[in-house]
């Protein structure tokens, strides 16, 4: 039986491969398939063209304007982080 964390990893990986190779590269998502990824994944509300726009350049350290899946991993680190700064506060 998979544990809740297992089913979290899972969920992480498979969701990146439902995005990713839309457009180019299996291994990688565009700026299209990152901006449908966070809009339809993601409630964050509206997403403006800007706010994408700096994601990309933020999570894309080789500059190849594609994210690979480690690039991807510091996005949803760094979400995590900002979940658990959330709920650590909220209970303060």
């Amino acid at each position: 039986m998979e544990t809740p964390l297992e089913k979290a990893l899972t969920t992480m990986v498979t969701t990146f491969h439902k995005y990713s190779g839309r457009e180019g590269s299996k291994l990688t998502l565009s700026r299209r398939e990152l901006k449908e990824l966070v809009k339809k994944e993601l409630n964050l509300g509206e997403i403006q063209e800007g706010s994408i726009d700096d994601l990309m350049k933020s999570l894309d350290k080789n500059s190849d304007q594609e994210i690979d899946f480690k690039e991807y991993a510091v996005f949803l680190t760094t979400l995590c982080m900002a979940y658990n700064d959330f709920f650590r506060e909220d209970r303060q």
